[in-house]
């Protein structure tokens, strides 16, 4: 019986460690998420100003590898992830609605995949540009879990596709005959599969220096909330 005991409290002990390290990784993910989002706020880069903006110290964003989250998805597990970075214009108009509505709705884990290195430095997407023809040609090649993903995610990306202006002023668009994970994408998977894709960025928005109205805001929440809610 005694020795049942200790078994049972080394148990308890260990699963309590476990558990308080997953806690500290998720708040030291929260943390380091919100430092690199508001660390560049103001800041020029030569092409644009970056957005300033405040991320909730209690954000449910945990960092992942593109790898890792091919297990998950292998796995047949049920999760939010978060593809973007703190240099995507974009991203950085929507984070705020999408850390308030998270947290709203109890979601207490988003997974958090980077797609650059710097701006506008792949690290993780192929990159194609039109040549003197205007056809499309590889550039720079993605990772292989890039590709990998891209068969996961499919159902829910979008189509990769190029334009260019031709003589008559008319823009026309060209297929790469690829899908594309662009940024900001936020996804829900169920059991594996994704469902649900949203960028959460407002129709009324056509710019994405613009001014974040209280129109804009609550177009954006109401799409995260909607989103959110699937879990």
């Amino acid at each position: 019986m005694k020795v049942m005991k200790k078994v049972l409290t080394g148990f308890l002990a260990l699963a309590s460690i476990i558990s308080l390290t997953g806690c500290e990784k998720k708040n030291e993910d929260a943390l380091k998420f919100k430092e690199e989002y508001e660390k560049i706020n103001g800041v020029n880069n030569g092409k644009f100003e970056y957005r300033t903006i405040t991320v909730d110290e209690k954000n449910p964003f945990v960092y992942i590898t593109p790898e890792d989250l091919l297990t998950k998805i292998d796995s047949n597990e049920t999760f939010f992830v978060y593809f973007g970075d703190e240099h995507c214009p974009w991203c950085r108009s929507v984070i705020e609605e999408a850390t308030k509505s998270a947290i709203e709705n109890k979601v207490d884990k988003i997974y958090y995949v980077k797609i650059w290195e710097d701006f506008h430095e792949e690290i993780l997407r192929d990159t194609y540009k039109l040549n003197d023809k205007n056809e499309p040609e590889l550039s720079a090649k993605g990772t292989d879990a890039y590709y990998k993903l891209l068969d996961k995610l499919g159902n829910v990306l979008s189509d990769y596709n190029l334009s260019y202006t031709d003589d008559a002023g008319k823009t026309v668009k060209v297929s790469t005959g690829e899908k594309r994970i662009f940024a900001p994408n936020y996804i829900f998977v169920k059991d594996g599969k994704a469902e649900k894709l949203i960028e959460g960025i407002s129709d009324k928005q056509t710019k994405h220096d613009a001014e974040l109205t209280d129109e804009i805001k609550n177009d954006q929440k109401a799409m995260f909330d909607e989103f959110f809610k699937l879990k």
